[in-house]
């Protein structure tokens, strides 16, 4: 019987820890737009460094330093749904022009 509850709870864990995860995204505004999740992720920002620091007090152990990293987040909020958007909506076309070239070659055989 436990072996069977087991699995059954797992799934539910993660579930619940997903589901959790998405409420506060979107509560937060992650899933806006792309200024309203700059201002999120600048908030994060700011309020991340005091919270650890405040940990690290708290915990008495010390953190590495943490990189620097070259490129801003900011910038390229949503580029991968823009580059995806941009990658299915012309498919089509270049479906259509593959397959006129594809003719023409077969064309130019039979000649």
């Amino acid at each position: 019987m436990a072996g069977k509850i087991l699995p059954v709870l797992k799934l539910a864990t993660k579930v619940t820890i997903a589901g959790g995860a998405l409420y506060v995204a979107y509560d937060s505004g992650l899933l806006g737009g792309n200024e309203q999740g700059s201002e999120v992720l600048g908030k994060a920002k700011a309020a991340i460094p005091p919270a650890v620091n405040e940990w690290v007090k708290y915990f008495g152990f010390e953190l590495p330093a943490f990189p620097k990293i070259g490129f801003a987040p900011v910038e390229a909020w949503n580029s991968g749904v823009q580059s995806s958007i941009s990658a299915l909506s012309s498919g089509p076309t270049a479906v259509g022009d593959y397959t006129n070239q594809g003719l023409q070659y077969l064309k130019d055989l039979t000649k």
